[in-house]
């Protein structure tokens, strides 16, 4: 049975189409009522303020379809992963994060990792396309999302200082150091480390999707 939150989701999908592609007056008059009863939902679902609200339901236009994410997996030659520590939160995670207009998966898997890490890399393939709302991930966002999953390799091994004003560390771990860290559960699963380590061990792999 769909949760509260997606059943909200597609409400507001609905009405935000309808007002783009509706010509009906009318029409346009119920999908607009249809927002504003998704708003008041989502409030009382998330305890958002009017301001949080409005910036959410205005921040796109048009049909609605879920937001990108990517996350860069990269291993050392000693086979470990590179993970970040997040400020907010003080978790670890994959570095990686929105997809931005004007630049390629691989391209922001590059960027992301750069800024959250230090490390230059460059991508290899495609571990998986994950459906956020299909596993456990801790949500934190009002949207429907995609996680993107792809395996780079760095330039070199060494690590630099890292402190921007998201991430102020970087390290590399093996699979069982990684999983007894404090994760970032909206930013990766325990099965997602364990993904990426079969696949930076397989020699063939098929992309993992839902």
């Amino acid at each position: 049975m769909d949760n509260l939150e997606l059943l909200i989701q597609q409400l507001q999908a609905i009405a935000q189409s309808g007002k783009h592609y509706g010509k009906d007056v009318f029409d346009i008059e119920r999908y607009n009522q249809l927002e504003e009863v998704a708003k008041k939902l989502t409030g009382k679902l998330t305890g958002a303020n009017p301001e949080q609200l409005n910036v959410f339901f205005d921040s796109d236009n048009g049909y609605v379809t879920p937001k990108v994410d990517v996350r860069a997996v990269t291993f050392n030659s000693e086979g470990k992963i590179l993970l970040v520590n997040e400020k907010r939160g003080n978790t670890w995670s994959i570095p990686g994060g929105w997809a931005d207009i004007g630049y390629s998966i691989g391209e922001i898997a590059v960027k992301e990792t750069h800024e959250e890490a230090g490390i230059h890399v460059t991508p290899k393939r495609l571990i998986a396309v994950r459906d956020m709302h299909k596993h456990d991930y801790a949500q934190k966002n009002l949207s429907y999302i995609y996680k993107n999953i792809i395996e780079c390799v760095p330039d070199n091994n060494k690590l630099t200082d890292v402190d921007n004003s998201e991430t102020d560390a970087a390290e590399y771990f093996t699979l069982d150091e990684a999983l007894k860290l404090n994760l970032s559960l909206s930013r990766n699963l325990p099965e997602d480390l364990k993904m990426a380590f079969e696949c930076h061990n397989s020699t063939v792999w098929e992309t993992v999707f839902d």
